[in-house]
């Protein structure tokens, strides 16, 4: 029978061995350096963007400064209707002006009666259908050279704002230049926020 202590011996010596070629595989590298423990990969995340700058916030319910010589009137119609804003009101006065005049040089009543005071209105309704009659070409506008407010008042509740126009009309022809003032007016204290053509002068 073998020796108890010689086998034991043996197994000692096949467990050293299998121990050495585990670390030879798993301890070194292929060119037999020490393994080295691969890098992290770098974070692909892409970076958090800064927070944007806030914008100022618009107060919409700062007082607006009124200048030039319209400013009294301006400031007593905007402290009878502080909605009111010379920049919106101009806006909407061009657009008038360019739909106003369209309409009228296609004569379309239609259009104009809900932007005419009654008796701009009559009168435009004359000088459209004698136009209609004698065959006379109408102007139609070309373009806006200047629009600006000339004059303002309060009257009780009734606002007016007077807008001094430049404009080039032709009818395929002739070009002529009119410069006119025109007077919109509003009721304040209504709910209707609708500007009405009341006027219509030559302006030196």
């Amino acid at each position: 029978m073998s020796n108890p202590l010689i086998e034991v011996l043996i197994l000692a010596a096949v467990a050293l061995f299998v121990l050495w070629r585990l670390y030879s595989a798993l301890g070194r590298g292929g060119d037999d350096g020490p393994m080295q423990r691969p890098a992290p990969a770098p974070d692909k995340r892409a970076p958090q963007s800064e927070a944007p700058t806030p914008m100022p916030r618009r107060v919409d319910n700062e007082r607006p400064v009124f200048t030039g010589p319209a400013a009294g009137g301006l400031e007593d119609i905007y402290n009878a209707d502080q909605t009111f804003r010379t920049e919106e009101f101009m806006r909407g006065a061009k657009a008038a002006y360019q739909m106003i005049v369209a309409a009228y040089a296609r004569g379309d009543r239609t259009a104009l009666r809900p932007l005419l005071d009654d008796d701009v209105y009559e009168a435009w309704d004359a000088a459209i259908a004698e136009r209609d009659t004698t065959g006379a070409r109408p102007f139609e506008l070309l373009r806006i050279k200047k629009a600006e407010i000339d004059r303002a008042e309060l009257d009780g509740s009734m606002a007016r704002v007077m807008v001094r126009y430049e404009a080039e009309l032709g009818d395929g022809e002739t070009t002529r230049l009119a410069r006119e003032i025109w007077t919109f007016m509003r009721d304040v204290s209504s709910s209707d926020p609708n500007w009405l053509l009341d006027d219509v002068d030559a302006a030196g």
